[in-house]
């Protein structure tokens, strides 16, 4: 199995170094550590984006 480090990773998928440390540190990506480096699987992919985007915010029936 192929490894990437996180720079690798967070350029092949366009995003924040800071974010990836991120989400493995949360669990969000799986990854080992090798030493002090993370090693992310190569087939591995980034968590969905739950921001909104649509604009439209759903209230809750608590939200009163």
């Amino acid at each position: 199995m192929k490894y990437l480090s996180v720079t690798q990773f967070a350029q092949k998928h366009g995003m924040d170094v800071g974010n990836v440390r991120r989400y493995i540190a949360q669990g969000r990506i799986s990854a080992i550590k090798i030493g002090n480096q993370w090693a992310i699987p190569e087939d591995a992919t980034p968590p969905k984006d739950n921001r909104i985007k649509s604009g439209k915010y759903i209230k809750s029936n608590n939200d009163k």
